[in-house]
């Protein structure tokens, strides 16, 4: 399952259909080489996303 301290590279390589999620929400992670250190948390809070509502959605397409 997917965690706020986990790195954006690591859900994405992890579980690849996590990226549709990241599009989902408007945020720019896929290809930023920054990807590889902000959290799952800090990219929330950069992009200014309900952190909450984002983790619920990247552990329902990891779990489908």
């Amino acid at each position: 399952m997917p965690t706020p301290d986990m790195t954006v590279d690591q859900v994405m390589n992890r579980w690849p259909a996590s990226i549709r999620v990241f599009m989902d929400f408007r945020m720019g992670c896929v290809g930023c080489p920054i990807a590889t250190f902000h959290s799952i948390d800090e990219a929330s809070r950069e992009h200014e996303v309900d952190g909450g509502a984002f983790l619920t959605a990247l552990r329902a397409i990891v779990q489908a």
